[in-house]
């Protein structure tokens, strides 16, 4: 299989022909002397190694490199919901840092529960049951537990393409090929599904392929008899895809009737993004184990955690986490700040707003270019799909198209091989904003 091949799912790929012209075309002798340097000290792992460039700066919604060039980051790793070194976040950190820095595991400390309250208030349903960790793929490993001691099973239902996390166990129930192959054997009892964008694949072009889908779903429960949990992303977020409105009521009726908890994995997805604290709210599916990270530490510190019911509390002797940096009181005081800054500037109406505005725009630009052959999007995320995923060419025109941005100064990641994600910060202006789409609509021409 070709790197590109592998590489296809979650990220752009970082050995091809484009990248290394890219980067004999603008980076000079000293950034290439800190690459080297960084490839000389780190092992090696797929889409990061070799990095691409050299960062030195990063404010609002643009990342600085080492030759001062400003780049709109619309990829930002999903970290960024209000967007870099935001005041607020900042100050809230330095205080608590001139307090108590860190929390051992035998206390707690106040922004940690003022955090873990927040987090019940703002989750749907009667989700209110919260642990913090230090990553969302410890998160998604605290859930996986939980669904263990809560339901006295093992096995999971997941998504072929899906991501949760590099861990093995997070692996085991992910879908991609790139984070699996080569690792040896992984968790048993970890079942797969055809993901959501591709049920008409599987399952017909009449309309009904998601009803299809949520059916199969439904019969693996049955004959199984002992899944512990379904587990998914609520909007596959590489690819920009929410399934139509019916399909995950019709998943959660399944879980309820054969004993399986429900997972939403909003790692990269929650705090706004779509126009909604959480994707979930999108769906009217409430799911029994929500699980955060990535934006929760204001793009600044390593945040994570998980909501769940108040009647899954059944550990009280095991350990779900047990995590040094749990409790976190600098990153807590992050979290906080972050949440303050979401409801303050409204950054949930920003999102719908300017989504709407990006979305006309992108739309517009599929009606003048062949090269794409979808617009999708939710709030302030957005998916272009170039081609299609089954077109010969479609994922080295996606390529050509990020290094000519990134030339011209936006970033964004490349999802599926062939789908333009992006992802900025809910603090753009509109200015901004139009800056980056002319900068994409620009690089279209003669591709």
């Amino acid at each position: 299989m070709s790197t590109s091949d592998m590489s296809a799912a979650e990220g752009d790929v970082n050995l091809s022909a484009e990248r290394l012209a890219f980067q004999q075309r603008h980076l000079d002798a000293q950034t290439q002397q800190w690459l080297d340097e960084d490839e000389r000290w780190f092992l090696r792992q797929s889409l990061s190694t070799p990095c691409l460039n050299v960062a030195t700066g990063a404010e609002g919604s643009h990342i600085v490199d080492l030759q001062g060039r400003r780049i709109l980051d619309f990829h930002g790793n999903s970290v960024h919901q209000v967007g870099y070194g935001h005041p607020r976040v900042v100050a809230a950190i330095k205080s608590q840092l001139d307090t108590l820095p860190f929390c051992p595991r035998r206390y707690t400390n106040r922004s940690a529960i003022d955090l873990a309250r927040r987090l019940a208030e703002l989750a749907p349903g009667s989700l209110e049951k919260v642990l913090l960790a230090p990553s969302g793929s410890a998160a998604i490993g605290m859930a996986l537990k939980l669904a263990r001691y809560a339901t006295g099973r093992h096995k999971t239902l997941s998504m072929w393409d899906a991501f949760h996390g590099a861990n093995l166990d997070a692996v085991s129930i992910g879908g991609e090929a790139l984070f699996r192959r080569g690792a040896g054997p992984l968790l048993p009892g970890t079942e797969h599904v055809p993901p959501p964008g591709l049920a008409a694949r599987f399952f017909g072009q009449d309309g009904r392929a998601h009803e299809r889908l949520a059916d199969y779903i439904d019969y693996i429960l049955e004959v199984q008899g002992d899944v512990a949990a379904v587990i998914a992303e609520p909007m596959r977020w590489t690819t920009v895809e929410l399934p139509p409105s019916g399909f995950w009521p019709r998943v959660r009726a399944s879980c309820d009737r054969h004993g399986a908890l429900l997972i939403f994995d909003e790692v990269p997805s929650c705090l706004g993004r779509t126009g909604t604290m959480f994707v979930c709210e999108q769906t009217d599916t409430t799911p029994d184990i929500l699980v955060l990270g990535k934006g929760l530490g204001g793009g600044i510190m390593p945040m994570a955690a998980i909501v769940a019911r108040a009647d899954l509390d059944v550990v009280p002797e095991g350990a779900l986490g047990h995590y040094t940096h749990e409790k976190s009181p600098v990153g807590c005081a992050a979290a906080l700040a972050t949440l303050d800054v979401i409801e303050d500037e409204q950054l949930l109406t920003t999102a719908r707003v300017l989504g709407a505005h990006a979305l006309e725009r992108l739309r517009s630009m599929a009606e003048r270019y062949n090269l794409i052959s979808e617009v999708r999007g939710a709030g302030l995320y957005l998916g272009v799909e170039i081609g299609r995923r089954d077109e010969l060419h479609a994922n080295a025109r996606a390529e050509r198209l990020l290094y000519r941005c990134l030339e011209a100064g936006l970033s964004f990641k490349l999802g599926g091989g062939n789908v333009v994600t992006l992802c900025p910060p809910l603090t753009i202006s509109r200015d901004e904003l139009d800056q980056a789409l002319d900068i994409l609509e620009a690089a279209m021409s003669g591709l």
